[in-house]
């Protein structure tokens, strides 16, 4: 991938097929092969015994045989069936077209949803998305099958760029909070859920929190959640050019800066400051936190990230649901 042009300049399906192959081949057997287990839930594999809570257990699932040997009532957890439904909430606002490396992050977002797509379809898993544009969010349903994938990335490569300013003539649209809690709010089964976006949503509430930060906390309660933070290198620090116009895309404001060495020190740390609160505010919320970058082999970062998470899935976890 690190060779190719931008996604959207290839012949669609030549694309599409390539991005597929280099997926498959270098994060095979790392994203999948094990989600036996994500999550305890109607089953017919036995997991572990566990105290009898009265009022809340199924007495048809205790344990006899660990009942008789402890004198004490157990019942068996059942393990959640092999069947996985994964969806993403796709960032696709105007800062996401960003980009001054090998692609945009908009494209850097369709492939991280691609690392996840091609990789559960062959295990017969439905993916589905909800993609953030123009103002509003637009729900994609879960399908099975590399043609349904096919047409879902094809979909988002076809999505229009949108630009300076998008959507302000109709007032603000839908921030990414409010993407996150409608995807809380149309998918109560429990399942894998990608949140897709660079995360620069609004600025923090008087409590410190961002805005976004609780409804992914609930979110991950009841669910797996991957939160794929998309970083482009010049919004980490500026280079030595002197003047320069500058222009936020979500807003179309415009204004001229000089980028003396005070001005980019300053910068450096305040995107130092702010990635890091970022990441704070996805690791409390109990989500897994991948960092993708324009200027990076993003394939070799989603397979560190896969490995890491198969040694923390391996350690024993303590019981009891995330506040």
């Amino acid at each position: 991938m690190s060779r190719s042009p931008k996604l959207g300049r290839l012949a669609p399906e030549r694309s599409l097929k390539r991005l597929e192959l280099q997926v498959t081949r270098r994060l095979d057997g790392l994203l999948h092969g094990e989600h036996l287990g994500l999550l305890p839930g109607p089953g017919s594999d036995l997991a572990e015994a566990r105290l009898y809570q009265p009022g809340e257990d199924d007495v048809r699932h205790m344990d006899w045989a660990v009942t008789a040997r402890t004198t004490v009532s157990h019942v068996r957890d059942l393990i959640a069936d092999h069947e996985l439904e994964t969806w993403a909430l796709v960032d696709m606002s105007p800062s996401m077209d960003f980009g001054t490396a090998r692609m945009t992050k908009r494209d850097l977002a369709v492939a991280a949803l691609a690392a996840v797509g091609f990789l559960t379809a062959r295990l017969g898993d439905r993916l589905g998305a909800y993609i953030m544009q123009g103002g509003q969010v637009r729900r994609w349903p879960a399908r099975t099958g590399r043609s349904a994938m096919y047409a879902l990335l094809q979909g988002l490569l076809d999505t229009p760029r949108g630009g300076a300013g998008a959507g302000s003539a109709a007032g603000p649209g839908p921030g990414l909070a409010d993407g996150i809690s409608g995807l809380a709010r149309g998918q109560v089964r429990r399942g894998l859920r990608v949140v897709i976006s660079d995360f620069l949503d609004g600025q923090a509430t008087t409590g410190g929190e961002l805005p976004w930060q609780r409804p992914l906390r609930r979110l991950a309660v009841r669910n797996q959640v991957i939160a794929v933070e998309i970083v482009d290198p010049r919004e980490l620090d500026l280079p030595d050019v002197g003047p320069v116009l500058m222009s936020d895309p979500e807003t179309g404001e415009t204004r001229e800066i000089i980028l003396s060495g005070r001005v980019r020190a300053a910068y450096a740390a305040a995107a130092a400051a702010q990635r890091a609160r970022i990441g704070a505010a996805i690791r409390g919320s109990g989500a897994s936190h991948l960092v993708l970058r324009t200027d990076r082999d993003w394939i070799s970062d989603v397979a560190r990230f896969a490995l890491q998470q198969r040694r923390v899935a391996g350690r024993p976890q303590p019981r009891g649901g995330r506040s």
